[in-house]
């Protein structure tokens, strides 16, 4: 299957998918007939396992939704894992300079463009139905790479990231980054939103697609009239809660 979120950024496009903590393939297929483009299964900051998120990925792709696997570190094993149970891409944290960057794209890419473990025994090559050689070539074209930039030293070297061929998506952690300028959880602060629009306008310029967290619909449409193409809208547990929290305080107050 073809990677649509790969698709809709080539074609400037921009696409919309919400965090994923709960173990619930029926909240993901919520999603995925909400009309959300993707999902971003969260290992990071979950409770999630590697079992667990590989039934969310069959959810996903019940309703043509690509699923995403924000792995714990940047590490092969992980990432390898992910992209084995039928991952459309990863989504890897804390990447700082140019080696954490090179790192991540050859742990989820086959050779000649990466050194990611080969099995086909797996998932993502529907258990060896899929041919030994079209299976690699379509691993490698149709993986997405997605990676955070999360922190000062990220920001410093910036630009040796946007250079590293075969990532897909710098992704912009608000949260993280206010806390490294020293302002955590200020994701409004005037000082994080100047250093956000300047990280969006210099991968402008090499033609690198961004991503950015947003939990508004005013911040995801700034965000995307400021040339975003990656956004990740919210969390299932947050939006559920604000729905339970909307209708108590309708129906009590």
């Amino acid at each position: 299957m073809a990677n649509r979120l790969l698709s809709a950024i080539e074609k400037n496009k921009y696409v919309l998918g919400p965090f994923m903590k709960l173990d619930s393939a029926t909240v993901v297929e919520i999603a995925g007939l909400a009309g959300f483009d993707f999902v971003i299964l969260d290992t990071e900051h979950g409770p999630l396992d590697i079992s667990e998120v590989e039934n969310l990925i069959r959810a996903a792709h019940l309703h043509d939704m690509c699923a995403i696997v924000r792995v714990g570190e940047n590490d092969p094993l992980m990432i390898g894992r992910a992209l084995d149970i039928g991952a459309d891409g990863v989504q890897i944290p804390q990447i700082s300079n140019k080696d954490d960057a090179c790192k991540a794209v050859a742990a989820a890419k086959f050779y000649p463009r990466g050194e990611r473990g080969v099995c086909r025994y797996v998932r993502a090559a529907e258990f060896t139905r899929i041919q030994k050689q079209d299976y690699f070539l379509r691993a490698n074209e149709n993986s997405s790479v997605i990676v955070h930039i999360e922190g000062v030293e990220g920001l410093k070297n910036f630009e040796d990231i946007l250079d590293v061929g075969e990532i897909d998506v710098l992704f912009i952690g608000p949260y993280d980054l206010s806390q490294s300028l020293g302002i955590p959880g200020q994701t409004e602060h005037p000082r994080l939103l100047k250093e956000i629009e300047s990280l969006i306008k210099r991968a402008a310029v090499k033609n690198k697609a961004v991503g950015i967290f947003s939990e508004s619909p005013e911040g995801a449409k700034r965000y995307i009239n400021l040339g975003v193409q990656y956004i990740s809208y919210a969390v299932d547990v947050g939006m559920i809660y604000d729905k339970f929290k909307f209708v108590v305080d309708s129906v009590k107050n």
